[in-house]
């Protein structure tokens, strides 16, 4: 198996992952109570059989704590080690103060630098190529790094484009500094032009001062996005192999946001990936969690022994912005 390329000097590398999966499984028939579709439709279309939901107040701040301790627990790092966290979420709805804050306390650290990165489903890649960065310059020593959603919240229950997709949880990584790289270079970009994708669909400020308007929900153009995902992401993915020096058949798994299974096998096959790589398909009974996506998706293969720690993995992350981020690493402990 070829290594991941690297510059000389401090590399990162992923010590650790926990996931937070809500108890509430909601199937798809219960969606279709409140929408014209059936579970045939649902599966046929997207792959999705079931999904979690979370109580309300069990919100992005409650399951990135969750996440956070295993995560702190698999890799060894004790709380008060932690330089940094950041937060990858769209869900969040305080406008201030930050969840990382919030989490940061809560776990237990010792007042590290908190924040929050709102960049949709790619959200998680995001944080992780900042934080393997933040590593990589000496900056940080630890970094905790969550992708949480609670989409159940800002969905219309009544949507039939939207509502059967998205879902909640939430998934955390410890990253930390490694004499050889495990976390490759990031290959990341955005389309503004195609913003309107997946949108809200009313700003908090005209929602207040407009007399009866509808609460702001989450809407998405599914056509648009399956398009662009579709066929831009195989080039994206290729992008990242390459800057990585890897091939695609040195690869362990392929971890692709769990958007839609019909994207996840024509993205497999742009890859050419060998028949017994592992590719991911957590949404079958997850959903789309946005920016918790890619880290459930590892626990569901780490966890069910598809793959196993030191794996060499292409993650690759896609959504509202429309944005997009990937990277090869080395699979963590759970």
């Amino acid at each position: 198996m070829g290594a991941i390329s690297t510059t000389q000097g401090r590399q990162s590398k992923l010590l650790g992952l926990g996931v937070h999966r809500p108890e509430r499984v909601v199937t798809n028939d219960e969606i279709c109570e409140f929408i014209d579709s059936s579970d045939e439709w649902i599966q046929t279309r997207s792959g999705i059989k079931n999904r979690r939901f979370t109580e309300p107040r069990q919100n992005v701040v409650y399951m990135s704590i969750e996440a956070g301790k295993k995560a702190l627990e698999a890799s060894g790092v004790a709380a008060d080690q932690i330089d940094t966290v950041i937060v990858a979420t769209s869900t969040h709805l305080e406008q201030t103060p930050q969840a990382a804050a919030k989490v940061a306390h809560a776990l237990g650290t010792n007042g590290p630098a908190a924040f929050d990165i709102g960049a949709g489903c790619a959200g998680f890649c995001y944080a992780l190529t900042v934080a393997s960065d933040l590593v990589k310059a000496g900056t940080a020593k630890y970094v905790l790094v969550i992708g949480a959603e609670q989409l159940s919240e800002t969905t219309d229950p009544y949507d039939r484009t939207t509502r059967f997709i998205f879902a909640d949880g939430a998934g955390a990584v410890v990253v930390g500094q490694s004499d050889e790289t495990e976390i490759g270079p990031a290959v990341w970009g955005s389309d503004g032009s195609q913003a309107d994708a997946i949108y809200q669909t009313i700003d908090w400020y005209d929602y207040i001062k407009t007399e009866g308007a509808e609460r702001p929900w989450i809407r998405m153009n599914g056509i648009s996005v399956f398009r662009w995902a579709a066929f831009e992401m195989g080039k994206a993915a290729q992008k990242v192999l390459d800057v990585a020096g890897i091939k695609a058949d040195e690869l362990h798994a392929f971890v692709p946001h769990q958007a839609n299974s019909r994207i996840t096998e024509l993205l497999a096959k742009s890859l050419n990936l060998n028949e017994e790589t592992p590719v991911a398909n957590d949404i079958a009974e997850t959903g789309n969690t946005s920016a918790a996506s890619i880290p459930l998706a590892m626990e569901e293969l780490l966890r069910t022994g598809k793959a196993k720690p030191g794996d060499t993995a292409l993650l690759l992350a896609f959504g509202a912005g429309l944005s997009y981020a990937g990277q090869v690493v080395r699979l963590p402990k759970l």
